[in-house]
């Protein structure tokens, strides 16, 4: 089995490529070095994966439909994990058209060379984000999904839907995965969990927007990729939304004073209000995942922090270079 996996060198793209590949699977890794932040992060990201014969990467576009369907044409792909898009909420309130010409345009590119190839499985990563501001106290797959706040969250939900048409039109089986705030070693540099540990780490004030209630349902990134894998080798029914998600919300101040304990330094807080796109919690109903996919999160938050925090004082010399 051969599989595509689109963002490889991401962070959640190139853990999963290193799991697979301990796996024995062969892959083919595609990503575009996006400028949202440094090259050199994910050129280190997937310099072991480059040194493993089963591993073939390209550098490409998404949105380029002549380079995607010629790594399509020039390999016997299995299936593909869909990983690539364009990142950030706040940032696509600000660039709405670049998001949809990446996530929903070069999503499409993918399908359409998925079908001219005959290559019938997908794993596709959807976000929490889709839910917007819902106001159940824990969020289901089955919820309405139609109000979404920003258009990064509009752009993952209508792939999710574009995707289910594909599955019925041209006998696509997929998954789609709906992320909850996934951290751990290797995170982007923009995200908050990575930001703050920087700037509390060199002393600096971190904004904190609202009054630091806000929950998110993080996630570590070894239970994702656990996640992905599960998916990857799912095939009872053509079509599944499937939450993956830690199982346990922690509120803004919590996560800071996570973050504080394990630097042993307090930080500098700038109180700013709430933030547009932004929503007031996440909360994941992952007994779906756990049906399907047996799937259990195995990471709770303090250790999670704790062991990105020593991946950070660990590499942040060479995040800074």
């Amino acid at each position: 089995m051969t599989i595509l996996v689109t963002g490889a060198a991401g962070f959640i793209g190139s853990s999963l490529c290193d799991a697979l590949l301990k796996q024995g699977e062969c892959l083919i890794g595609i990503d575009n070095f996006d400028d949202f932040y440094a090259r050199k992060i994910k050129e280190n990201n997937i310099k072991d994966c480059l040194e493993n014969a089963n591993f073939k990467f390209y550098e490409a576009d998404l949105t380029n439909s002549g380079s995607i369907e010629n790594i399509f044409r020039d390999n016997s792909i299995s299936q593909v994990v869909h990983l690539a898009a364009k990142a950030g909420v706040r940032p696509s309130i600000e660039h709405p058209l670049d998001y949809c010409q990446t996530n929903i345009i070069g999503s499409m590119n993918i399908l359409e060379m998925m079908r001219r190839y005959n290559v019938h499985k997908l794993v596709f990563a959807s976000s929490s984000s889709v839910y917007g501001n819902c106001r159940a106290d824990i969020f289901s797959e089955d919820l309405k999904v139609s109000e979404p706040i920003s258009p990064y969250a509009a752009s993952k939900s209508a792939l999710e839907q574009f995707i289910y048409t594909y599955g019925k039109l041209f006998n696509l089986q997929a998954v789609c995965l709906r992320f909850f705030t996934v951290y751990g070693p290797r995170q982007r540099p923009d995200l908050a969990i990575h930001k703050f540990t920087r700037l509390i780490d060199e002393g600096k004030a971190i904004p904190m927007f609202g009054d630091g209630s806000s929950k998110r349902d993080y996630t570590y990134i070894d239970d994702i990729v656990s996640g992905i894998c599960a998916a990857i080798n799912y095939t009872q029914t053509p079509y599944e939304i499937i939450n993956l998600g830690g199982g346990e919300p922690v509120t803004l101040r919590q996560m800071i004073a996570a973050i504080e304990k394990n630097l042993g330094k307090e930080a500098i807080i700038n109180h700013l209000p709430p933030q547009p796109g932004d929503v007031d919690k996440t909360a994941a109903d992952i007994r779906k995942a756990q049906k399907l996919l047996g799937y259990e999160p195995l990471t709770n938050f303090e250790q999670g922090i704790r062991n990105f925090v020593f991946w950070y004082l660990t590499n942040k010399k060479a995040l800074a270079s």
